[in-house]
């Protein structure tokens, strides 16, 4: 399963209807289990709104999944594609002898 981290704003939209992020959250945790996977969603101060944490079959399906999230006008994100400590421990012992 492929995981993503998205850093998300609110728009102008967004934020006047901002009543509606529970509901908009709610759609996006079930947009992702219909396409096979989970969302976990998080409210942050700073830069960014939100951050989510993302698993999904593919790049296509989080691809997908951003044009519905986005096309709605209620967010704009910034998507980072992520490997666990143990997927890439295992992709540096696939190279590890050609390093120097």
């Amino acid at each position: 399963m492929a995981k993503y981290i998205c850093l998300g704003n609110f728009t102008q939209q967004g934020v006047t209807n901002i009543a509606d992020a529970p509901k908009r959250d709610e759609s996006a945790r079930r947009l992702a289990e219909l396409a096979g996977g989970n969302a976990q969603i998080y409210y942050t101060l700073g830069e960014y709104d939100f951050v989510a944490l993302i698993e999904l079959p593919n790049d296509e399906s989080m691809l997908k999944f951003l044009i519905q999230m986005c096309s709605m006008g209620n967010v704009v994100t910034k998507t980072l594609k992520a490997w666990s400590d143990s997927e890439f421990a295992n992709v540096v012992a696939q190279i590890k002898g050609s390093l120097k």
